[in-house]
């Protein structure tokens, strides 16, 4: 396989019965929207995939929501999941490039590299009239060991001291609105606005609306560029919970920008009452 995160639906419908080849639904959706992802999944889903539920891998003693869980916690998560070190992972999404992105950096975070996207995702998937099915999928335990690289995650202190060192460049992947602090964020009580100093490149824009795949690289590059981010300077990635910054991550590792960290509370944390500083309007 190349070393490019993404894979396309031809690669993925011609690998389906390698059983080596793991297929992860990790469709997450802002509190309240429903249908639920699971139901989403159980109604439709790519044949043998298995649902990875972004808030059950998670640390359960935390009050912010879906945040990284222990590394033995994550190995045996996706364990049970029916995934050891040897296979490859495909993880695609139903919503866009929304969640898809987080549950790839997680497992590169863990010291699993064989792990890749699908380009377009169910939407794409769906468009080309490519089989689904229905129904629960109960994988067969496997052992997953796991190795947390805490490089490819941040911390609320760790941003609070980027405030007077700028040593990284913040970029948040919400809607400029929310960024701006010109709407009420989804998470009730949280503040509007953004980090001090961030960037703003909205994870909408990085892919095509109609067919759900990336946009060429040529398009991601113009897109970080034109918000201001110097590709060549240290880039952490934010967003409002954590999983949409996986989006500007997974273009950016496009771009050979793999050694990038993500903001694991994003807004979520920082725009907590009483919380760290906070801008608002355009960036």
């Amino acid at each position: 396989m190349s070393t490019d995160p993404l894979v396309s639906t031809e690669w993925l419908a011609a690998h389906l019965n390698d059983p080596r080849v793991k297929v992860l639904d990790a469709t997450f959706k802002l509190p309240g929207v429903m249908p639920l992802p699971k139901d989403d999944y159980l109604a439709q889903h790519i044949p043998g995939a298995v649902f990875f539920d972004v808030d059950a891998v998670s640390d359960h003693s935390s009050s912010l929501p879906h945040m990284f869980p222990s590394a033995e916690q994550f190995g045996r998560d996706i364990g049970a999941l029916g995934i050891s070190n040897d296979d490859t992972v495909v993880l695609y999404d139903a919503g866009g490039w929304v969640a898809a992105p987080r549950a790839w950096w997680m497992f590169l975070s863990f010291g699993h590299n064989n792990v890749r996207v699908l380009d377009g995702g169910l939407k794409k998937w769906l468009a080309e009239g490519r089989a689904v099915e229905s129904g629960d999928v109960k994988p067969k335990l496997a052992t997953f060991r796991a190795t947390f690289d805490s490089k490819r995650v941040r911390s609320m202190q760790q941003l609070i001291g980027n405030l007077e060192s700028k040593a990284e460049q913040v970029i948040d992947a919400r809607p400029s609105a929310r960024f701006e602090g010109s709407v009420p964020e989804p998470r009730p009580g949280l503040r509007g606005g953004h980090i001090p100093g961030a960037k703003s490149v909205p994870y909408a824009g990085l892919f095509d609306a109609n067919t759900g795949a990336m946009k060429p690289l040529e398009d991601l590059r113009a897109a970080f560029s034109s918000a201001g981010v110097d590709l060549n300077k240290p880039i952490v990635t934010s967003c409002g919970s954590g999983v949409s910054a996986g989006v500007l991550t997974l273009a950016l590792y496009r771009l050979g920008i793999a050694d990038t960290a993500l903001y694991d509370g994003s807004w979520a944390e920082w725009g907590e009452q009483g919380g760290p500083p906070v801008a608002t309007g355009p960036a």
